[in-house]
């Protein structure tokens, strides 16, 4: 694929997995500049030059349809705060983005907390949210569960630069598990963070990553983590396009497992 100056290329993809009836996973991909909101397409290409990208993935939680509730809630929620908080480009910042993105996952919290509260089908309803935040040079990010943010640079290697909110994860950066150890812990998806699912306080991760003409990220959910290594992870984000790439993820996931819903969003940076 040739792309222009400033470009990037994105393609998304979700599936219910071959054993849940309903899809509890959400994803977005949107432009905006100031107030200006784009909705875009499952896969496109656009330029870097005049707006800024935002692509999110979420996994909902709780009973009946109020995971599949809670995750649309987190997406939506981005398109109306993101926008009308920041009326300017996150080109140039440096810190002041985290208050920002701080702020949203906060908003987005409180909003399943209450609707938790006054509806009991809603109880212990609950979302991840992995989001990726694009301009130019950079790629600036929240997190919170145990969906993922990876980063495959050019030159490689493929890097997981989220951190899984169980204590699972925690046992992994702490070196105390392998990947192949974590991937069968009995308490792997037991989430210590989430937005919603009854917890009283969060504490998302935020960051922020140089990146470089042919960089590739990834944000997936952890129906697609449970289908495949991080080292199939890898060989597929090296794939021509970001269709393919996105398609091979997800089908040889639920291939392997599919015993969750499977959402994959892959973005490439253009030169």
């Amino acid at each position: 694929m040739t792309q222009g100056q400033g470009n990037i290329a994105w393609a998304g993809l979700t599936h219910p997995g071959r054993v849940r009836r309903n899809n509890e996973d959400s994803f977005l991909a949107l432009a905006f500049s100031g107030p200006q909101i784009q909705f875009l397409g499952k896969t496109g290409e656009a330029s870097l030059n005049e707006q800024d990208f935002v692509m999110a993935v979420s996994d909902g939680m709780g009973g009946a349809k109020s995971g599949e509730f809670a995750s649309r809630i987190a997406v939506d929620k981005i398109t109306r705060l993101l926008p009308l908080s920041f009326p300017f480009r996150a080109q140039g910042l440096t810190s002041g983005f985290m208050d920002i993105l701080a702020e949203l996952f906060s908003s987005i919290h409180a909003e399943l907390l209450t609707l938790a509260g006054f509806y009991e089908e809603c109880e212990g309803m609950g979302a991840t949210l992995s989001l990726g935040w694009m301009t130019p040079g950079r790629f600036l990010f929240g997190h919170i569960g145990d969906s993922r943010i990876y980063h495959l640079p050019i030159g490689g290697p493929l890097r997981q630069i989220s951190q899984d909110h169980s204590h699972v994860g925690w046992l992994r950066r702490q070196g105390k598990l392998n990947e192949r150890e974590m991937r069968q812990h009995p308490r792997r998806n037991i989430l210590n963070q989430a937005l919603g699912a009854g917890h009283q306080f969060i504490e998302p991760q935020f960051g922020s990553v140089l990146c470089e003409a042919g960089d590739r990220f990834l944000l997936c959910t952890d129906g697609l983590i449970d289908g495949l290594w991080d080292s199939r992870i890898e060989e597929y984000l090296r794939l021509p396009t970001c269709e393919l790439a996105t398609q091979t993820l997800v089908e040889q996931a639920l291939e392997n497992s599919g015993q969750d819903n499977t959402t994959a969003l892959v973005v490439e940076i253009g030169g």
